[in-house]
């Protein structure tokens, strides 16, 4: 799994490498067989440009013929800028002898991962079906771990039989459709310009992760760098509802002039982060909404960012109520909003209506749900886990629109001292619990989380906590689903590198 990653991202730089070093001269436009109206026209001249496959010939590039498996492999290889020369010398499959065209291609596809050696065969000359393609992108991209949990997911198709995870992830990331609204055919052969389709829909999900758009930062604290961001938050407020909804300042007016002053400087909007809790939903929806309105007018902010977090079970009418009164009330500022996202799991409240609240917001960000083992030697408690946020993302596909999503990055980590539960932890205190000569740091592929072993008041000690590797992987999955931003919680104590 590690060494899959890894050759993702090699495969963002010979991406980038090749889009200026292959020559157009066989571009797709001149192919007898493509014409300019062809819906994948523009795929297949791209993906011949940069290199990933060519035509059968020089003047064809046989639209509608299907693509072989030992094919498929080498256009793979190339795409993913997989090794195919430091390879083993011992062949995996008894059909595809170390002499053989596709053999480095092979090899490193099943070094990588994309393959699985547990055939004794490859069957290099037949022809990839549309199952085989879905479940070797999938695989190469990293997920086979979600695929496996993903298998009792339903999906649209009637005839999936085998593999229903992998075919799912690649329906969900946009990269494969239906023959029919529910049909998938996996048994179809892929045609040729349908494989051109996929990689260049790929290649523009993998160059265009999520960026880290959107941050919070204390009211008392200082700025840090603000290059890139486009919102940044001024946690400052907090929806109260104890009598008469009111939203308490804990800043001055002078302060929040010269923090908003240093934000629109670096080019980014300033809005006023307003948190609040299970009972701050409780007066008035009129008086909640006047209240909000009130404190970013007063205080001159571009926009609010309202984070309710744990609301009560049948408070999501309220929510929506709000949704929908304050956009208005804000008159034409932003509204984003942070909520609990459903979990996999079930264990956390699903009630909200998201497709209404995407309706009336400018952006909806997911707080992704972490879980805890505490059943074994070391607690298993990562941190938004990936397959946690695929699904949350799957789910929300085709209800809200990609651009109007965010997901949070927690930035603290959460302390276990004995196997048991002790707090929150910052990033400056985890990089000096790992300057201790007794720590020893760790990273769950799975989970896309690290976590690091220590003692800490004479006690054992496991920390989960994201890192900047784990930030970058969720970004990038971000990114498959269409999903532009990453919304930093704390960017005074933003993930070590790892």
């Amino acid at each position: 799994m590690k060494r899959q990653m890894y050759r993702v991202i090699a495969c963002l730089t010979l991406c980038a490498l090749l889009a200026g070093a292959v020559p157009p001269a066989s571009a797709a436009g001149g192919f007898q067989d493509v014409p300019d109206s062809h819906p994948a026209a523009e795929a297949i001249r791209r993906c011949v440009e940069l290199g990933f496959f060519q035509g059968e010939s020089a003047t064809r590039f046989g639209v509608g013929h299907s693509i072989t498996r030992g094919a498929f492999a080498v256009a793979a290889s190339r795409f993913f800028g997989w090794d195919t020369k430091d390879v083993t010398k011992t062949p995996t499959y008894s059909d595809v002898p170390a002499d053989a065209w596709c053999y480095g291609a092979v090899e490193a596809a099943v070094a990588c991962g994309a393959l699985s050696s547990q055939s004794g065969t490859f069957r290099p000359g037949d022809a990839i079906t549309r199952e085989e393609l879905a479940v070797l992108l999938v695989r190469a991209l990293g997920y086979e771990t979600i695929a496996a949990l993903a298998q009792d997911l339903a999906t649209p198709f009637r005839d999936v039989r085998t593999n229903p995870g992998y075919i799912a992830m690649a329906y969900d990331f946009g990269l494969v459709s239906g023959g029919t609204r529910n049909q998938f055919y996996p048994g179809e052969p892929a045609a040729r310009e349908d494989v051109a389709v996929i990689l260049m829909e790929l290649y523009d999900k993998l160059r265009a992760p999520a960026v880290r758009s959107i941050g919070i930062i204390g009211a008392q604290e200082d700025l840090p760098d603000l290059t890139g961001y486009e919102v940044v938050g001024i946690s400052a407020g907090k929806l109260m509802c104890a009598g008469k909804p009111a939203v308490p300042l804990s800043i001055d007016a002078g302060r929040a002039a010269a923090l908003q002053e240093t934000i629109r400087q670096a080019g980014a909007k300033a809005f006023l982060h307003v948190v609040g809790g299970p009972t701050a939903l409780n007066g008035d929806t009129g008086e909640t909404v006047a209240a909000l309105a009130e404190a970013v007018k007063s205080g001159g902010y571009d926009g609010l960012l309202l984070d309710l977090e744990k609301l009560r079970l049948n408070q999501e009418a309220a929510m929506t109520r709000l949704m929908k009164a304050l956009r208005p009330a804000l008159e034409g500022k932003p509204l984003y909003v942070i909520a609990d996202a459903p979990s996999w799991d079930g264990t956390v409240y699903e009630g909200y209506d998201y497709g209404l609240m995407g309706e009336n917001v400018d952006c909806l960000v997911l707080r992704i749900a972490s879980r805890a083992d505490t059943s074994g030697e070391i607690p298993v408690a990562p941190m938004e886990p990936l397959e946690e946020a695929y699904w949350v993302l799957g789910e929300l596909r085709g209800v809200i629109d990609g651009d109007k999503l965010a997901l949070l990055v927690t930035t603290e980590g959460t302390l276990y001292l004995g196997g048991q539960e002790a707090g929150a932890v910052s990033q400056a205190e985890i990089r000096e619990m790992l300057e201790e000569k007794d720590a020893k740091e760790y990273y769950s592929t799975r989970y896309e989380c690290a976590y690091l072993t220590s003692v800490y008041d004479k006690r054992e000690a496991v920390v989960w906590y994201l890192n900047d590797r784990s930030v970058d992987a969720r970004a990038r999955l971000a990114g498959l689903f269409g999903v532009t931003r990453l919304c930093m919680a704390d960017l005074n104590g933003l993930p070590p590198e790892a």
